[in-house]
């Protein structure tokens, strides 16, 4: 999959999600890093790392189209790299061949600075309501863990959210990426969840 955003606009919005946060501090802190510590079994996810002991100790995530673009495999040590095939995963139609598949071997000590996306904007969401208008939500996800910020609604800071808004609005200018959040968007409104729109 070829992504229209280049290197430079993905580590331009990686500065920028730099210098936020959720809540004062590491959110990390009031859950232990269940977001990547947490247990579960491998067919919750469909995919391990091949040939790692203790892959099924951590948890897993996949880049978006051409953020791979920024993680140097041989400068991070700290990532197990997979590949899985778009096609055979619930991916948008558009999605074709490897999908980036990341690991962190370090978990929960892993290098601020280099976390993806997903991980730098948890717990919100981006989502195209009916009209096709673009909002930031508190994510509606299935998780196989609780998240205090989730579970007692707790204030997130503006800034973090006027952030995590922009990085979003800039990264749904890609096609595939616009498809994946039209996609998601979709199976939210299906499933009639309760929407929690931040912006």
């Amino acid at each position: 999959m070829k992504s229209s955003i280049s290197r430079r606009t993905y580590k331009a919005i990686y500065r920028l999600l730099d210098r936020v946060s959720p809540i004062d501090g590491d959110c990390g802190s009031l859950c232990g890093a269940a977001c990547c510590t947490c247990s579960y079994e491998p067919e919750d996810i469909g995919f391990i790392a091949k040939g790692d002991e203790n892959a099924d100790k951590y948890m897993g995530i996949y880049l978006l189209p051409g953020e791979e673009k920024i993680h140097e495999r041989k400068d991070s040590p700290w990532i197990d790299w997979g590949f899985i095939k778009a096609e055979e995963y619930e991916f948008p139609e558009s999605w074709h061949g490897r999908v980036s598949f990341i690991q962190c071997k370090t978990a929960p000590r892993c290098p601020r600075k280099s976390r993806p996306i997903q991980c730098r904007t948890f717990p919100l969401s981006p989502y195209f309501d009916s009209n096709g208008v673009f909002h930031i939500i508190i994510s509606v996800d299935d998780l196989p863990y609780s998240c205090p910020l989730i579970e007692e609604r707790m204030e997130l800071k503006d800034e973090f959210i006027q952030a995590t808004y922009t990085a979003w609005k800039h990264l749904v200018r890609d096609p595939l990426i616009a498809d994946l959040v039209e996609m998601d968007s979709e199976i939210i409104d299906e499933e009639g969840k309760e929407i929690i729109i931040k912006r």
